[in-house]
């Protein structure tokens, strides 16, 4: 995959466990990006974890340059799988899709889209999903329009953090 924009040719692969620093540069460049840069507390040691031994989501990096010789990491899209009960079937949630904001325009993003439905596509996943900030209005216009992506108006994200997740033991029945 490349561009034609500066020249600048660019290819996408999953991640070795020598990219953790990339990741982790990438992860804090989206946070500061979001307006929530100390919201970012991922660590090498939870990566190698999460990415490499427990295996709980997987990740794609961008790389400029061919892949023979690599320039710098400039994109990251990290996802899991899920499962959906009304389909049957598995489906991809991306957690994380950024390309370094000089590396946009490029066809990085729809080259991630690209290799992520090749996945989804492989593993017989029903859907794709992802969340996006309501006030990201350039991603908003590039998943609707580029990609075809539509909202899921009738739906309420949820969340329960630490605190949250240590509270529902009072509901615990067998202890």
């Amino acid at each position: 995959m490349a561009s034609t924009q500066k020249e600048q040719a660019y290819h996408i692969r999953e991640v070795k466990e020598e990219d953790i620093p990339d990741i982790l540069r990438l992860i804090k460049e989206l946070a500061t990006y979001e307006k929530e840069p100390d919201s970012a507390r991922a660590t090498p040691e939870l990566m190698k974890t999460a990415l490499f031994e427990r295996k709980f989501a997987s990740a794609l990096l961008a790389f400029t340059g061919p892949p023979g010789a690599p320039g710098p990491a400039v994109g990251l899209a990290l996802y899991f799988f899920n499962f959906s009960t009304w389909t049957g079937r598995p489906g991809l949630y991306l957690e994380d899709l950024y390309v370094s904001t000089e590396y946009r325009n490029l066809g990085i993003g729809k080259a991630f889209f690209a290799r992520l439905a090749k996945i989804a596509q492989e593993n017989n996943c029903a859907r794709m999903d992802w969340s996006v900030l309501k006030w990201n209005t350039p991603s908003i216009d590039f998943y609707e329009k580029a990609l075809g992506a539509f909202p899921m108006a009738e739906w309420q994200c949820m969340r329960l953090e630490e605190a949250g997740i240590e509270g529902l033991k009072k509901f615990d029945t067998e202890n």
